[in-house]
């Protein structure tokens, strides 16, 4: 018996055209014996990244198989055409086992995938393993697409089928025979040849491609691959399809979550994109919005997305108050709110986003007792609570800030300037105050209110009109005790002047209807009556006053 000889060294051309691009290559080798994985392309090592092993009993006989798999993009990228030698596979001292059954073999093959801006889009799908065919075999190809199959094809690397022996040898899509003439008649699928170069006698190896227009439909996502041997042992070690393939693929991700201390509204700033994609993004594609697993909204994307591009949003939530915190919110894409999407994209795995997300609460405020103060007219007052700055900080880097509404503290906007002087020109009235510890903020509130305080008498007049004292002041009177009556009377005891709320202040003049009507009465000392009638003050004052012009 002539045992032949494997050698551990071959070589083989790429020569892509000059406006292609390699976007992807895969190296495999394969042979006979439990493997060789360790071995060197244009003299740099190779180590398998993924490997395959098949185990059969022939003849009585053990037998087992191998092949590797190496991503070698870069190399392939760096190097471009010209040839390429892989060497250091030697299986020689497996062969002497192997060929008793007519089993040896080695090879080596790289699939190269590469974009060209002159060719369609198209999808390419890479299937890989190491499956035999015996007898008769299904694969199913899953994660199709197909939105056009003009022009589609379906390649295989395949090891150990023999030229001669084609028994019952087919190849079938979804049970349509499958043939590429002249080098694969119907009956002889796994014959050593490689369609690339028309070569027809690769000993022990196919790489074959065939147009599979007539096989599939629009609309399908997956594909039946029938593989059938009557006699010759056939391993297949990967598939390859190419799909004329113009879909898009929406993807959402979420930037950022900004929480607002003390608040169930969020603000999430989210991303829309269409990457991995052959074709553009229509405009109104439904975003769904979750908290932890139920819906909580949605919303859509605005404008068309085109291939590689983005399209930012914002939205604000408000969180129900049931929601504990922290809570998962999601975000995903071409989806109406009941996990129904609108578009056909090249992956429907991809289109959420998630985030854990945690409120800012701060710890309740010291409570501030209410303010009273004198009123001064129509329920106004003035107020003085700046010593709560220094009460309530519970740290002495804390900012506090007073303001008239709750809107204007949440936004921190329109803080009161003079908190020892604060004039409210109504009362009851609200302060709200907030205590900011630079990550999140303490607030309350307290009521400033007024009182009818004892009225405060200016018993000195000069009606000389220079500004000054013209009239008869009598501080806290007019617009607190509304039904006052003010008499003055001179020192025989005479009425000379009356008046009310609704009466200006006395200026020197007797009051119509007395002796001296209208006319200006001599300077000196008067007297006054003064009735608050209030149930607080049931009392009448009296007084004296010095008129002097």
């Amino acid at each position: 018996m002539n045992i032949p000889e494997i050698n551990t060294s071959s070589s083989a051309t790429l020569n892509l055209n000059p406006n292609d691009v390699v976007e992807k290559a895969y190296l495999y080798w394969a042979g006979c014996g439990p493997g060789d994985f360790e071995v060197q392309l244009n003299n740099t090592i190779i180590t398998p990244e993924r490997i395959f092993q098949h185990f059969r009993t022939a003849n009585g006989n053990d037998l087992e198989f191998f092949s590797a798999f190496s991503d070698i993009t870069n190399l392939v990228q760096a190097t471009g055409n010209g040839t390429y030698t892989l060497s250091d596979l030697d299986l020689n001292q497996w062969i002497t086992y192997y060929f008793q059954n007519r089993t040896n073999f080695g090879g080596w093959a790289i699939v190269v995938v590469y974009k060209n801006n002159s060719l369609p889009f198209n999808q390419i799908n890479v299937y890989d393993g190491l499956q035999a065919v015996p007898n008769n075999i299904a694969i199913t190809l899953s994660s199709l697409d197909v939105v056009d199959n003009q022009g589609a094809k379906i390649g295989f690397l395949a090891w150990e089928g023999d030229e001669n022996i084609q028994v019952n040898e087919t190849l079938s899509i979804n049970s349509i025979p499958l043939q590429n003439l002249p080098l694969n008649p119907v009956n002889n699928a796994f014959n050593g040849t490689n369609s690339i170069t028309n070569n027809d006698s690769m000993y022990n190896m196919d790489l074959d491609i065939y147009d599979i227009q007539n096989t599939i439909e629009v609309g399908d996502t997956s594909a039946l691959i029938q593989l059938g041997s009557g006699q010759d042992f056939v391993m297949i070690n990967t598939i390859v399809t190419k799909l004329n393939s113009q879909v898009p693929d929406a993807q959402i991700a979420i930037d950022d979550v900004d929480v607002r201390c003390n608040s169930r509204e969020i603000i999430v700033h989210y991303t829309s994109s269409n990457f991995n994609s052959t074709k553009a993004l229509p405009a109104n594609v439904p975003i769904a919005i979750y908290i932890d697993d139920v819906l909580l909204a949605t919303t859509q994307t605005q404008n068309q997305i085109e291939v590689g591009g983005t399209e930012s949003g914002t939205i604000i939530l408000q969180i129900p108050e049931a929601i504990p915190s922290p809570f998962n919110i999601s975000f995903v894409i071409d989806d109406n709110g009941t996990g129904q999407g609108i578009v056909i994209e090249n992956s429907e795995t991809n289109n959420s986003s998630s985030q854990n997300v945690s409120f800012i609460q701060s710890e309740a405020l010291i409570p501030l007792a209410d303010l009273t103060s004198c009123n001064e007219g129509l329920g106004a007052g003035t107020f003085d609570f700046s010593t709560y700055e220094n009460t309530i900080k519970q740290n002495p880097t804390d900012e506090v800030t007073f303001y008239t509404n709750s809107e204007d503290l949440l936004n921190n906007i329109n803080p009161i300037a003079d908190i020892s002087n604060y004039t409210a020109n109504s009362t009851p009235a609200t302060i709200f105050v907030k205590v900011d510890n630079g990550n999140c903020f303490q607030y309350g509130s307290f009521q400033l209110k007024t009182i009818k305080c004892p009225s405060i008498v200016y018993n000195y007049v000069s009606a000389n009109n220079d500004g000054t004292n013209d009239t008869f002041n009598i501080k806290g009177l007019r617009d607190v005790f509304f039904n006052f009556k003010l008499e003055i009377y001179n020192r025989w005891g005479h009425l000379v002047w009356t008046g009310n709320n609704n009466s200006p202040n006395w200026d020197g003049q007797a009051a119509q209807g007395f002796i001296l009507d209208n006319s200006e009465i001599i300077d000196g000392t008067y007297f006054y009556s003064l009735e608050l009638n209030d149930a607080d003050y049931p009392d009448p004052l009296y007084g004296y006053l010095f008129l002097n012009r």
